[in-house]
């Protein structure tokens, strides 16, 4: 994954984001919504077969966008820790429950 900064200021970011698509956005864009402090988010990918998209925030000026990304980044990062390790735990007992039944 590559960032570049397309445009930067007080209350506004834009940012590219290279060799993502649909899925990434959505799930980050879940997490951007939850936050008051955002006027605005949403992302577009100018064309579909290059993908690319183009994710914006405008906050209402309580804080920085890049800190609203950052902490909306994190939280996909720990919903996508929890289902790794619920899943993890699900396996162990499938595991357990498919040796009892070849018994």
């Amino acid at each position: 994954m590559e960032v570049k900064v397309r445009k930067r200021d007080k209350q506004e970011l834009q940012i590219v984001v290279n060799g993502e698509g649909h899925s990434f956005c959505v799930a980050l864009q879940n997490f951007l919504l939850k936050d008051d402090s955002l006027e605005f988010s949403g992302y577009t990918i100018e064309h579909p077969l290059l993908g690319n998209p183009v994710i914006s925030l405008r906050t209402k000026g309580r804080r920085r966008p890049e800190n609203a990304l950052l902490d909306a980044a994190k939280s996909l990062n720990k919903t996508l820790e929890e289902l790794k390790k619920t899943f993890i735990e699900a396996m162990k007992g499938e595991d357990r429950s498919t040796r009892n039944n070849e018994e």
